[in-house]
């Protein structure tokens, strides 16, 4: 293998784990990105402050946080786990934290210091990397790699690790090349769908609601009337639906399945019982029995959510607390507890953060990330029909497959 050429193709966090990873395995590797600079996916990830891994262990990713195909993931994630992803920051200059729910973030709150890790780590490897470089074809010749071309022309290579990404956030130049390089050399690529992305609901109120966070409160959906997710954090309103971590996750348990009427219960008091509940609600009337009940629940709620909450109920917004009956009462505790939104659609492309489907793993060797199909042809990351439910496993995967592409070469 020492010296042999290997042409890496996407300058993500995947091809660019995988081109480090194979120059350390001896062989003479190039990185060709299409834009103008690397990691432009990464500047953006996050928020800007990059959820680069999640301290989970494989088992965990494995048993619950990878949806699609994770017994896929077996093989690279004990090859390259969430540890030898800080390690290798922290070699390169960036320490990291986890924070709540295990989420992994450079120190700094930077996701650029991950970009310079990471191009720290391909300078060391001894990768070239040539930008402005979009690949045009990927070439097999009986049943082999042979190159790929450019517009500049053909490369020669027998070794080919395609790490192009999805097709979220196209404006970083993820606009699915790697669906079509495979489509070429005969792979299937499963349905495509857009993931970890807002939700659109039914209820126009959610307008006046606009910018409002909610914390610490329990989630559950149902589609078809099965429940398909529960879940505990933060969520947000927007202009038209919801975002936030919570409904992140949502919406990803929700693709294919947005045909079956989905429902979204927010218990808006996870903390208290529906008993604790009222005797919290009738202590909060006592108190001042002759104000209005649409400023009963001030104590209770958000400012801008009291109202919509009011209107929710079959109570006349300026009937005083006092009045209030036993049967209102206990019908506002059940809207606490169970306020609920229909689900109409979600966010596309440009706002998910992972791509939904890819290049089906059935046709992928899950030790080595070879092509079943075409010898010294690889894939690796976002890519490939594997995805995650948000909290930094998304990369994780990307850094898995990535480095089990580079160092497994065969």
């Amino acid at each position: 293998m020492s010296g042999e050429k290997l042409i890496v193709i996407g300058g993500g966090p995947a091809g660019m784990i995988a081109a480090a990873a194979a120059a350390e395995n001896g062989y003479d590797t190039e990185l060709l990105e299409k834009n103008g600079k690397l990691g432009r996916k990464l500047y953006i990830t996050g928020k800007g402050r990059c959820n680069v891994t999640n301290t989970a262990d494989p088992q965990e990713m494995i048993g619950g946080k990878i949806i699609a195909n994770p017994e896929f993931m077996y093989s690279a994630l004990y090859a390259y786990d969430s540890s030898r992803v800080t390690d290798m920051l922290e070699r390169f200059g960036v320490p990291v934290v986890a924070e709540r729910g295990g989420r992994v973030f450079p120190a700094s709150g930077k996701a650029s210091d991950v970009t310079r890790a990471l191009e720290r780590y391909l300078t060391a490897a001894g990768v070239r990397v040539r930008l402005g470089a979009e690949v045009c074809e990927v070439a097999a010749k009986d049943g082999a790699v042979s190159g790929v071309t450019l517009g500049s022309g053909f490369l020669e290579a027998r070794r080919v690790i395609v790490a192009t990404g999805g097709l979220s956030y196209p404006v970083t130049g993820c606009t699915g090349d790697g669906y079509r390089f495979a489509k070429s050399l005969g792979h299937s690529v499963t349905k495509l769908y857009p993931s970890l992305c807002s939700l659109r609901v039914r209820e126009g109120f959610v307008a006046e609601l606009e910018g409002l966070a909610l914390k610490n409160v329990g989630i559950s959906v149902t589609a078809g009337g099965k429940t398909v997710h529960r879940d505990f954090g933060e969520m947000l309103f927007t202009q038209d639906g919801l975002s936030g971590p919570l409904i992140l996750s949502v919406q990803r348990m929700l693709v294919g399945r947005m045909a079956a009427d989905p429902v979204l219960s927010i218990d808006l008091k996870p903390a208290l019982d529906e008993a604790a509940l009222e005797r919290r609600i009738i202590r909060d009337f006592e108190g001042a029995p002759n104000r209005a009940f649409k400023n009963c629940l001030d104590g209770l709620l958000p400012r801008s959510l009291s109202p919509v909450v009011a209107r929710r109920m079959a109570v006349g917004p300026e009937k005083p607390a006092n009045a209030v009956t036993k049967g209102e009462r206990r019908a506002l505790v059940r809207l606490l507890k169970n306020f609920m939104l229909e689900i109409t659609g979600c966010g596309g492309y440009d706002e998910a953060v992972v791509t939904c489907g890819g290049v089906s793993v059935a046709q992928i060797n899950p030790s080595t990330m070879q092509s079943r199909l075409v010898k010294g042809l690889y894939f690796a990351g976002e890519v490939l029909d594997v995805d995650a439910l948000t909290g930094g496993y998304n990369l994780q995967i990307a850094f898995s497959t990535g480095y089990l592409a580079g160092q497994q070469l065969e």
